[in-house]
């Protein structure tokens, strides 16, 4: 099983090969440019490098000043102010690669391809918050969370505010304040009425990841011929230059085929563990906020 790798990060150019596959477009760009193929290798790897010891320059949790802000924007796109304290949404993406003979298997996910599976926060905006790359596509996402520092340690969300996920996550309250939608079927409107205000929200990190897939179209959306080893650092330079662009006013309309890529069967949602509670609780109050049947504190 590949390591995980924990990439945090200032603007340095990644050049043209980012438009450019791998292996057979460092030919390319040897003839256009006229270098030999070593130097174009050597030089995607050190810009790579480089992005990857800055990564926290462009990838970082918001200040705390700037967290009612973050809530005003998921309120906006979910269309309730009953979602003013939520200031994330998480979800994981797979990467497709070309898998490495030894411990193949470990890179075949549910989907039915092989991947290295990155996971990440969002602000309503759809920049990325915090980014945790590096798992082969056969690992849960919970699982990966778990393992993340964000999660263990309890960095984010601060205490009074909540993150969005999927049906795949647990519910939780602590360690983290990780909110899903009622399981399906629902009970009543209430509960229907949540879960459709909580996509609302929460569909911004599917548009995150469609638009650093268009963006990076040909590197992210094949399978990344880069060794496993590797690829982690594409996928997260790929991420840094996706809020570097949006950080200078340069948003995109992600690709639909993209778009549908994203929304596939989730896998089977895992119990919570013996160091976590449940968020039920916060979730039915949010409900009821929703609806109308209580009043904001």
């Amino acid at each position: 099983m590949a390591g995980v790798l924990r990439w945090k990060c200032s603007y340095t150019p990644f050049g043209w090969h980012m438009g450019f596959g791998w292996h057979m477009e460092y030919r390319v760009v040897c003839r256009v440019f006229n270098v030999p193929k070593p130097t174009v290798h050597r030089l995607v790897h050190k810009v790579a490098q480089n992005i990857w010891d800055n990564l926290g320059r462009a990838i970082r949790f918001p200040a705390t000043v700037d967290l009612p802000a973050v809530g005003q924007g998921f309120a906006d796109i979910s269309r309730t102010p009953a979602f003013h304290n939520v200031v994330g949404a998480i979800d994981g993406s797979h990467v497709r690669i070309k898998p490495p003979n030894c411990h193949k298997l470990d890179y075949l996910n549910y989907k039915g391809f092989y991947s290295i599976n990155m996971l990440t926060i969002c602000d309503s905006n759809g920049r990325f918050l915090d980014i945790y790359v590096g798992y082969p596509g056969s690992v849960h996402d919970t699982r990966i969370m778990k393992n993340s520092s964000f999660y263990t340690a309890g960095r984010y969300p601060p205490t009074g505010y909540i993150i969005l996920g999927d049906g795949g996550y647990p519910c939780l309250a602590t360690p983290i304040c990780l909110i899903t939608p009622f399981k399906e079927p629902v009970q009543g409107p209430e509960q229907r009425r949540f879960n459709h205000y909580h996509s609302k929200g929460r569909s911004i990190i599917e548009r995150a990841f469609g638009m650093m897939k268009t963006r990076w179209r040909s590197t992210l959306f094949r399978a990344v011929e880069a060794k496993p080893t590797f690829a982690p650092q594409v996928i997260a330079s790929c991420a840094f230059l996706h809020n570097v662009c949006m950080d200078n006013g340069d948003p995109l309309t992600p690709d639909e085929d993209i778009l549908r890529d994203r929304y596939d069967p989730q896998p089977p949602r895992e119990p919570m563990a013996y160091n976590e509670t449940s968020g039920n609780d916060i979730r039915n109050r949010l409900a009821a906020l929703v609806s109308g049947n209580v009043q904001a504190p």
